[in-house]
């Protein structure tokens, strides 16, 4: 909810003193401080001088230049929220105003109850983006972003390339697997970009069936579909002059793709059931994990969409190819932790930093993060010690035992027993022994069916062992 009335400021542009007493009237009883100018250098002087909550302007112009107008009152305005009052019959023209810049409209002579609605509805929505850029500022300055920070020179290269791409309006689209950091690519893009103080958006296409996504993307008025009890406005809708990061874009449906290419094309919308488009200017981050190329060969993906996301492509590198960053990750992660915990800061003995350096982190810094939280709990004095960090990592330390390679063996053979032994180094763990061979865990667990290799069962790990 907005803060009430009596310490919000509206000034009021109309030329009719009639008019300009019954507005201000409706407003003062309501609690607004209002101050009433008749169109001119005087109002506009005003406008510009004073600090001003919001801005009710009734046009003295032709319809024709409304748009010219609205944008020079913006400037002015300095983005203070803009109401319209509307001759009768100007409601087109209303419309067309609100994609330059007017949050809302009323018609002449407004109805009380309809301006005061109008006028609380436009001061929440500003103080909700007000807010909006107050936490995502706090987040950057306490994070500043050091999970980002990079010894590697893979991720000093996507670094440079994130800074180079941060300052332009190109869509982007981000690769990497699951767990290596996407969206805190994307959040740093924003916070280094023009938008910064605009809101940031995250989206997560594979949390929604297909259904609600179009929902969740451009809104719904009222009655649009069962249980639509209000009008909602969409993703694209609240995320208007910032950026609207969308994960997991590959899981989208083929038709909800075909939408999102025109909004990219056009930068206008309806929301469902509506009948009229709203123009936004929204930035668009697109995540993946997946094979994009390959879904468009198979026509699960669209390829003009696929080609309209990736005007520009960042990699991130997963974890196990980046080691030299994992030092200063793990101090910033412990830090950051401590901190958050409300416990005294925690170092790492040198074992466990060495047992984390040669893991192959499956689960990337999302894993490394939550090991050491756990880590963290586990410990009991300043320092972290190997025994604190789970099975798996403990045993990064000591290799597998070297294959004896066998003339005559055929390559069936030799990939048999390289499985088993890295599934005797990973304890059976399948999601480690994966990342190991470089395969996925499905494609491991139909080679182990294949081969009819037994698992040490997780029944028979001795008891109080962190798996």
């Amino acid at each position: 909810m907005a803060l009430a009335p009596q310490s919000k400021h509206v000034f009021l542009m109309e030329n009719d003193a009639a008019m300009r007493e019954r507005v201000g009237s409706i407003l003062r009883r309501a609690g607004y401080r209002v101050s009433a100018e008749a169109h001119g250098e005087a109002a506009t002087r005003k406008l510009t001088a004073r600090n001003l909550d919001a801005l009710i302007v009734a046009p003295d112009w032709p319809e024709r230049e409304t748009t010219k107008r609205v944008a020079a009152l913006k400037r002015k305005s300095e983005g203070i929220p803009l109401l319209l009052v509307c001759p009768p019959g100007g409601a087109e023209n209303a419309v067309r105003a609100m994609r330059h810049g007017v949050d809302d409209y009323v018609l002449r002579p407004p109805d009380a109850f309809e301006l005061r609605a109008r006028l609380e509805r436009i001061l929440d929505r500003q103080e909700l983006d007000s807010r909006i850029a107050f936490f995502q500022d706090e987040l950057s300055k306490r994070s500043g972003f050091k999970s980002l920070e990079a010894r590697s020179p893979s991720m000093r290269a996507v670094v440079t390339r994130m800074m180079r791409v941060a300052p332009m309006r190109a869509t982007v689209l981000i690769f990497g697997e699951s767990g290596v950091g996407k969206e805190l690519v994307a959040r740093s893009i924003h916070f280094h970009s023009p938008r910064r103080e605009r809101p940031f958006i995250a989206l997560n296409c594979a949390a929604m069936p297909p259904s609600l996504i179009e929902s969740e993307l451009f809104g719904h008025e009222k009655g649009a579909f069962t249980g639509a009890h209000t009008r909602t406005r969409g993703k694209f809708e609240i995320a208007h002059r910032g950026t609207l990061f969308l994960d997991e874009i590959g899981e989208m449906d083929l038709n909800t793709q075909a939408k999102l290419l025109r909004v990219l094309d056009e930068r206008e919308f309806m929301r469902i059931g509506g009948d009229q488009s709203i123009r936004v200017d929204v930035r668009v981050i697109a995540a993946t994990n997946a094979d994009l190329e390959s879904m468009v060969a198979t026509s699960r993906f669209r390829r003009d969409l696929y080609y309209r996301l990736k005007v520009v492509t960042i990699t991130v590198p997963p974890l196990r190819e980046r080691r030299q960053d994992i030092p200063e990750l793990t101090q910033t992660f412990l830090d950051a932790l401590s901190k958050a915990n409300a416990v005294s800061p925690r170092r790492l003995e040198p074992d466990a930093l060495a047992a984390l350096v040669e893991y192959a982190w499956p689960g990337n810094v999302r894993e490394l993060k939550n090991f050491l939280e756990s880590a963290l709990v586990s410990a009991t004095g300043d320092s972290i010690g190997l025994e604190a960090l789970p099975r798996a990592i403990r045993q990064s330390r000591s290799r597998p035992s070297s294959m004896e390679l066998v003339a005559g063996n055929t390559l069936a053979e030799m990939e048999r027993e390289l499985i088993v032994k890295t599934l005797e180094h990973t304890g059976g763990n399948r999601t480690h022994g994966a990342a190991m061979l470089g395969i996925g865990v499905r494609t491991l667990q139909r080679k182990i069916q294949a081969y009819g290799i037994s698992i040490p069962s997780k029944r028979r790990r001795r008891r109080g062992e962190t798996e």
